[in-house]
């Protein structure tokens, strides 16, 4: 459940109408729902709170400060993958013993940075990597909590660019050989390797592919604890699919299912990093029509966000629900399903102004007729909307509003043009 709802033919973000924000602010919009962010946080919370979790919110999903200090006043931590996410944790009053550091490829300035924040654990996905940050470790006299993030070589499970569990990709050791690369570091000085990661894709839309995981997990736990390394952490990353579709996602208690067993039978502390599963349904992105056209037999819908705002369909293919922020005349409600014959519809590319043909957000999608000036709504666009917007074409990257309640607030202004040239003009300056 979200709290983007249709109220008397009008979409609503809580208790303020769409339409009223994007008057306010423009479009390309970003909105989100503090109501839905903290709901599926506390469904997090309560599934798993029987192992008094570490829940480490992913800042890659969404890294808006407001949205991390929310996070983090409700009793979140977080997982960070670069310097920069680090620093908004920071930012967002994490201490550093509710950060987690992931990532294959941390470069010696993030290192030094983390460790000396104090992090509570580097996921180390290599054997160079892990002797890098000992040697790094060494050098400040500080000490290096590790988890070591295998590869657990399960079936494919979702998209092949984002199934991070499968043989041949860039993430993890190998678990033919963690074992190896963990016995060449016993009795290090400054290295303890306390916890194994295993993070296993996203989005997922079973739990068994968690009850796999978990089960390799603990043989593993097992066989390390035996070479002397005091492992008391296991971090089963994240990954918990949403609705994007229909109704199609997990409750974040069928994971629990398959995760908690076996976090009782080896006693460890149980780490996990959602990021989608807490923002994903919390946010829509908010365009208006400029165009109709047709050619070749095709309709499109031209509107103001374009694939440098939401990349996921041409990225991944990825399907978003897309309806009008008003209903049409005679509607009550939106569909249920959005890719069914829909009554008083037709089939339309919604494409943006850049110039590619890959500017997409959804391809021969059954919508309502449309005229210039509409509202659409992109529904699910909360995680990996914003955080992988671009400045392609040299556009602007849009405002983001959070809305709570009847209020809500600008969390980040529309980009300007100045903007986009500024740290070119801070070089230049002198010429």
């Amino acid at each position: 459940m979200d709290h983007f709802q249709y109220q008397g033919g009008e979409l609503h973000a809580e208790g303020v109408p769409v339409e009223l924000l994007a008057e306010q602010f423009g479009t390309p919009l970003y909105v989100y729902s503090q109501a839905t962010l903290l709901r599926h946080l506390g469904q997090i919370q309560e599934a798993f709170a029987e192992a008094n979790p570490l829940i480490c919110y992913s800042v890659k999903s969404n890294g808006n400060l407001a949205l991390c200090r929310l996070m983090a006043r409700h009793g979140s931590g977080f997982d960070v993958t670069s310097a920069g996410e680090l620093h908004r944790a920071v930012l967002a009053g994490a201490p550093g013993r509710k950060i987690v550091f992931a990532g294959v490829g941390k470069s010696r300035e993030e290192l030094v940075r983390a460790l000396q924040v104090g992090v509570f654990l580097f996921n180390v996905e290599s054997e160079e990597e892990l002797h890098f940050l000992g040697d790094v470790a060494r050098e400040l006299d500080l000490p290096a909590s590790v988890a070591l993030r295998v590869n657990p070589d399960l079936p494919p499970k979702t998209h092949a660019r984002t199934d991070t569990s499968v043989k041949g990709v860039k993430f993890g050791l190998d678990i033919e050989t963690v074992l190896d690369v963990a016995r060449g570091v016993l009795g290090h000085a400054h290295l303890r390797v306390i916890g194994l990661h295993m993070h296993l894709g996203s989005p997922i839309l079973s739990a068994e592919p968690y009850r796999q995981g978990a089960a390799k997990a603990e043989m593993l736990v097992g066989e390390l604890r035996r070479m002397g390394h005091p492992i008391d952490v296991l971090n089963m990353g994240g990954g918990f699919g949403i609705h994007y579709r229909k109704q199609e996602a997990l409750p974040a208690h069928a994971f629990a299912a398959e995760i908690l067993p076996v976090v009782k039978r080896l006693g460890c502390r149980l780490v996990l990093e959602p990021g989608r599963f807490i923002v994903g349904n919390a946010g829509i992105l908010v365009s208006r029509v400029l165009y109709r056209k047709e050619s070749g037999g095709k309709r499109f819908i031209i509107q103001d966000a374009a694939m440098n705002d939401l990349i996921r369909p041409s990225l991944y293919d990825a399907f978003h629900r897309i309806w009008p922020v008003k209903l049409p005349a005679g509607a009550t409600s939106p569909p249920e399903d959005y890719e069914a014959d829909i009554p008083g519809t037709v089939a339309v590319d919604v494409v943006g102004p850049v110039c590619e043909s890959g500017d997409f957000l959804a391809r021969q999608r059954a919508l309502p007729p449309l005229l210039q000036g509409d509202l659409l709504a992109v529904f699910s666009a909360g995680a990996y909307g914003m955080a992988m917007a671009s400045n392609y074409n040299s556009r602007p990257r849009a405002a983001e509003v959070l809305v709570d309640g009847s209020a809500f607030r600008l969390i980040r202004r529309r980009e300007t043009l100045h903007d986009l040239v500024a740290p070119e003009l801070d070089a230049m300056a002198g010429w």
